[in-house]
């Protein structure tokens, strides 16, 4: 009996283990269920908070850019731009507060139709307005008032373009002649303009590939407006220019670089129509009979310095821009020359006379042709009394 009931005596530790275990859990589970509120209540609040703060920088992304500012902006749409290309633009030119928002704001209305071209807008505008402003249609030219001009004279060269430049525009002379030796692009240019800079690319020792076609005029300079732009607008004028007599360049064996190097010469060496063309048949005669050229023009470039009168020892300057020493067209052209220079190349004058020479009396503008050196040395000593 004593036995039996030691057997039957109750496992006092094992079920005080079992309690214990039962509450360790029971606590572990109130940490994680304390655990798992405290995160769901964060997750809520910063659901709430991001939401707050999105909604209101929606709305205020909805509002004018500055109600204030009645500042008219000028902004291109290219043809096929996007709504959301065109939003990108918007806030680049800080006409709208948020490219996406508007973007947003322009698929939710189901606005389309918007038209490419040149608009002006105003920072005080609505997005309302803007949008109808887009619909409405741009224009097909600058409509801005330009920040400043840039005027391309005739006859001027790289270094003096680069000189107007940093004058007028944000740009400097160095930033400028940096961009004229940019191959890469210079290889962009070339792809758009092929018919217009593919001799010049191909020209050997040349100090800037885009001498000579950078065209004169004028050309307006917009804030913002990169230096690659105002250049390419250069080059784009030059090559609409040029359009209507490629066909004649190449009717005269000529290429581009050839036409403007010649034309870059008598820009300078010849006042009046009649004498442009003279002097460019006095050119072309020399050129077939392979005698340099000898533009003091030339040599001056060479020297990069502009003289009244060169000596001796200026004519025998080392540089393949010497055309008093090397035969043929040289590089290329010296500077940038009229239209008008351009056809009187294209067009020389009394070739079958044979001029080899002409020098210029500056006291009269009179330009004295000759057929041989000794009567070229007679007009000389002519001009000289």
């Amino acid at each position: 009996m004593a036995n039996s009931d030691k057997n039957n005596k109750p496992d006092v530790p094992e079920r005080n283990t079992s309690i214990q275990r039962k509450r360790q859990r029971d606590s572990e589970h109130r940490v994680v269920n304390s655990i798992a509120g405290w995160i769901i209540a964060i997750i809520a609040i910063l659901i709430v908070t991001f939401g707050v703060l999105g909604y209101n920088y929606v709305q205020e992304s909805l509002q004018p850019m500055n109600s204030n500012n009645h500042q008219e902006i000028e902004v291109k749409i290219p043809i096929g731009s996007s709504n959301k290309e065109i939003a990108s633009r918007l806030q680049e030119k800080k006409i709208i507060r948020s490219a996406t928002v508007f973007n947003y704001y322009v698929k939710s209305h189901n606005y389309t139709d918007f038209q490419a071209g040149y608009y002006t807008f105003k920072p005080s505008m609505t997005l309302t307005q803007i949008v109808a402003r887009l619909q409405k249609g741009g224009s097909s030219e600058h409509i801005a008032r330009p920040d400043n001009n840039v005027l391309v004279r005739e006859g001027v060269t790289i270094e003096q373009i680069g000189d107007v430049i940093s004058k007028n525009t944000p740009y400097s002379k160095k930033e400028f002649l940096a961009l004229m030796k940019n191959q890469k692009f210079m290889k962009q240019l070339q792809n758009t303009y092929p018919q217009l800079l593919d001799s010049t690319m191909k020209s050997k020792d040349v100090r800037y590939h885009l001498e000579g076609y950078l065209f004169p005029a004028t050309y307006p300079y917009y804030s913002g407006m990169s230096l690659e732009k105002l250049v390419t607008e250069m080059v784009a004028k030059t090559n609409q220019e040029l359009t209507p007599y490629y066909d004649q360049m190449k009717a005269k064996d000529l290429t581009v670089q050839q036409t403007l190097t010649l034309a870059s010469l008598i820009e300078r060496e010849g006042v009046t129509e009649k004498d442009r063309r003279l002097i460019s048949g006095v050119f072309f005669n020399r050129l077939d009979q392979n005698m340099p050229l000898q533009s003091d023009i030339s040599v001056m470039y060479a020297m990069n310095k502009h003289k009244r009168h060169l000596n001796g020892h200026d004519v025998k300057i080392k540089s393949p821009y010497n055309l008093y020493k090397n035969p043929g067209f040289g590089p290329g052209p010296f500077n940038s020359p009229s239209i008008n220079s351009i056809v009187d190349v294209l067009n020389p004058s009394e070739r079958d006379k044979g001029y080899l020479f002409f020098v210029a009396d500056l006291k009269t503008g009179k330009v004295l042709y000759s057929t041989n050196y000794a009567e070229h040395l007679r007009n000389v000593a002519s001009i000289n009394q």
